[in-house]
């Protein structure tokens, strides 16, 4: 394995070393995008949101929670998933959900500093 494949797989396990927050508790970065969502609310874009507000089944004991259940002010629904890094079971969801149920469904991405700040977005 090449040093910079080592580096990798070393912050890859530090990460996951953290562990999880519990169920309905929203990370930095997730409770940055409320803060967003909830500006967007007030401008009049977004009629309502909720964390981790609805759970889809995708198969037979398989379910996807995507972070953010939001309805735009035109009354669509839409699923926002927030992510600072995605893993593939992360993404594999989300796709299947968006073959299976006729939501929109957003990926929404924190911009480094270097990249400009912001969000990036991604529909499915």
């Amino acid at each position: 394995m090449s040093s910079q494949a080592t580096k990798r797989a070393g912050a890859t396990r530090a990460l996951q070393a953290l562990g999880r927050l519990k169920t309905g508790t929203m990370n930095k970065t997730e409770a940055a995008y409320a803060a967003t969502l909830e500006a967007r609310r007030h401008v009049g874009e977004v009629a309502w949101f909720k964390f981790e507000g609805i759970k889809l089944r995708l198969a037979d004991n398989t379910f996807y929670t995507p972070d953010f259940a939001v309805m735009l002010a035109d009354g669509a629904l839409e699923m926002h998933e927030v992510k600072g890094f995605w893993q593939d079971d992360a993404r594999a969801k989300i796709k299947i959900a968006a073959d299976l149920y006729p939501l929109r469904f957003i990926a929404i991405q924190l911009k480094t500093k270097k990249q400009g700040g912001g969000w990036e977005f991604k529909t499915f």
